[in-house]
């Protein structure tokens, strides 16, 4: 007898089955006799991308299993693997929790108790962000930099900021990258506040904001089996909460192996839902996580309803609102040394790029948020910053001043 793991919206069931010479059809009747599930309700595949599509149209687009002939021995299907199921409607769920008596007859429930018994996680089919434009310069700059120098061994992190139209399309201008240490399953902000607001006042300037965070998994989380790890979920929902920003995006970019055996840099983006940031900002995240934690589940300090059951462990895959990418042509450059990187920008980096640029107008040749950043050190934060960056958002006259101070730092090595 072989038991195969079903992960469906429901959490991870199991189904016995004959060996692994049926067919996809005997599966699927399998998993009826076994889940209750109608088999044309039910979409199978190996990809767990599946567990994100949100309509009966997105489950056409997983065709891995769709020959009801195909013998799952073919998949390389065995013992104890993992398949993804999708279904339409709602199920009974066999074995659910039994009742706990309360009140007068068992148990006195506890305002907690009720309150808990309230919080119930379920998929969020809709996301409060359309969709997330990449200028494409600064989204090439960050995965040329974990690909290249980094070659997805460690993690690296950014803020993006952009905009966000009245239909909640946003769109994604520049990326700064703070003070971090990078490791293979971690990544810790060590954010410099002073930084952090010439950013800020540099965006303001450009009529920009702080639009949500991208980074990227390394290569040894290729094969686990999950979206996001609950260590990702964690930092993701700590941002989106800091944010108060409903459209806040959250970027991943991950090397996969394509049809031909080549790697491929691949981005999604996602929302994290609002039962997942509401949780976040009440306290129910476990943020101790052990190296035998379960990266795909999150684990919480009380119950909360998945489905038909109480847990305390709820699959990250729930929290998750995927959202779709598109890219463009932004008017900022991004050829200036990055910040925060392992070589420090220096003077001369100023210099470089200004030469390189002679034969542009001084205000195009400033067009790049981070030469802003390296030249905001030295300018009011208040007043000069936005300043500054206004003339290049208008692509207006910079005054003297701050044209003879720039050329002045670069002709200072």
């Amino acid at each position: 007898m072989t038991m195969l793991r079903i992960r469906s919206r429901d959490g991870l069931e199991r189904v016995s089955v004959d060996g692994p010479h049926i067919t996809v059809s005997q599966l699927k009747t399998l998993i009826q006799d076994q889940l209750q599930i109608p088999i044309h309700n039910q979409t199978l595949s190996t990809n767990r991308n599946l567990l994100l599509a949100k309509t009966p149209a997105d489950f056409l687009g997983f065709t891995d299993m769709a020959d009801p002939n195909l013998r799952i021995s073919s998949l390389n299907l065995a013992h104890g693997s993992m398949l993804f199921l999708a279904y339409e409607g709602e199920r009974t769920i066999r074995g659910g929790p039994a009742v706990t008596p309360a009140g007068s007859f068992g148990r006195k429930m506890t305002v907690e108790d009720l309150i808990a018994r309230q919080m119930r996680v379920g998929r969020q089919e809709k996301s409060h962000c359309d969709s997330v434009s990449f200028d494409r310069d600064c989204a090439n700059a960050f995965q040329h930099y974990v690909n290249e120098s980094l070659a997805f061994a460690v993690k690296r992190g950014g803020f993006m900021y952009g905009n966000v139209s009245e239909e909640g399309q946003v769109e994604v201008n520049f990326i700064y990258e703070p003070p971090q240490q990078g490791m293979e399953d971690n990544l810790i902000l060590m954010r410099d506040s002073e930084e952090e607001k010439r950013v800020d006042a540099i965006a303001l300037g450009l009529g920009m904001r702080r639009v949500g965070f991208i980074f990227n998994q390394t290569v040894t989380q290729d094969k686990k089996e999950y979206t996001l790890s609950n260590v990702e979920v964690l930092l993701a929902a700590q941002l989106h909460a800091e944010s108060e920003l409903k459209e806040w995006v959250t970027a991943v970019v991950k090397l996969e192996i394509n049809e031909d055996g080549a790697a491929d840099v691949h981005f999604e983006a996602f929302q994290m839902s609002d039962m997942c940031v509401r949780l976040f900002k009440e306290g129910w995240f476990e943020t101790e996580i052990g190296s035998e934690d379960d990266p795909k589940l999150s684990k919480l300090k009380k119950e909360v309803v998945v489905g038909v059951k109480d847990v305390k462990e709820v699959d990250n895959d729930f929290f998750l609102v995927l959202v779709k990418i598109l890219d463009h042509q932004g008017s900022l450059s991004c050829t200036f040394p990055i910040e925060n990187r392992n070589i420090q920008t220096t003077m001369r980096a100023l210099k470089t790029h200004m030469e390189r640029a002679r034969s542009l107008p001084f205000v195009k040749r400033i067009s790049d948020f981070h030469l802003l950043l390296f030249v905001a050190q030295f300018l009011d934060v208040s007043s000069d910053v936005p300043a500054l960056a206004e003339c290049v958002r208008l692509q207006s006259h910079v005054p003297e001043g701050y044209e003879l101070l720039i050329d002045s730092m670069a002709n200072t090595c």
